[in-house]
């Protein structure tokens, strides 16, 4: 499944990148909630860094993207771009402040590994941003339900919040903290969606985690 998946933003990273324009709401409403967590400074990286899109506008100058027509396109963005799988991480121990993945867990063939490695190359005290589809959201059930029709999300796993939340206090993360957006039919949308704490309602969700040890752990969701 992950091979079909790369090949297929392979073949249609120019569309893929287009997206972002067509769907101006919906793309700055996640925006909105990403930013809402993330560090104000520090050295971080973006993984499955796709086109840029995300890295671009939140200071990320760094990216791991295995699709090489997606990579390149970041590149002209000025990130530099490492061509590797999320579960295959390339960079030293504790290299990073921070740690951003966006719409990227529900392609991941081995989520728990992913997450693992990256408490790996985070700093102490670093952080670990998820931003994710809600698949038990409402709209969430909407993308569910019409998975088969879209390009890219034919090969997705979406999952549910509790299930993520689940392994990142499994593998000691803490301070965890968690809000959404995108309350609306995304192709209905004329305007920003507000950004809400915690989750259930939302269709865009996003977690942001501390590493550190279990039994400093702190749940603020």
């Amino acid at each position: 499944m992950i091979v079909d998946c790369i090949e297929i933003f392979e073949r249609h990273a120019q569309g893929y990148d287009k997206w972002f324009d067509k769907n101006k709401f919906l793309y700055n409403s996640e925006l909105s909630a990403l930013k809402r967590f993330m560090p104000k400074e520090g050295k971080g990286l973006e993984i499955g860094v796709g086109t840029g899109r995300f890295s671009l506008p939140l200071g990320i100058r760094i990216g791991i993207e295995p699709a090489k027509a997606m990579a390149e396109i970041a590149k002209k963005r000025s990130i530099n771009v490492c061509r590797a799988l999320a579960e295959e991480l390339c960079f030293k121990k504790e290299s990073f402040d921070f740690v951003l993945m966006v719409t990227t867990v529900c392609f991941l063939k081995d989520p728990v590994k992913a997450f693992k490695d990256i408490e790996g190359i985070l700093k102490p005290e670093g952080y670990f941003i998820i931003g994710m589809i809600d698949k038990d959201s409402p709209v969430g059930k909407l993308y569910i339900l019409k998975k088969d029709e879209s390009k890219f999300y034919r090969y997705a796993h979406f999952l549910s919040i509790e299930k993520v939340l689940g392994w990142l206090k499994e593998l000691n993360y803490r301070s965890i903290r968690v809000c959404q957006t995108i309350f609306n039919d995304p192709e209905r949308m004329d305007s920003v969606d507000p950004v809400r704490e915690g989750y259930g309602e939302g269709c865009f969700v996003v977690i942001s985690a501390k590493k550190g040890k279990k039994e400093h752990y702190e749940d603020k969701s």
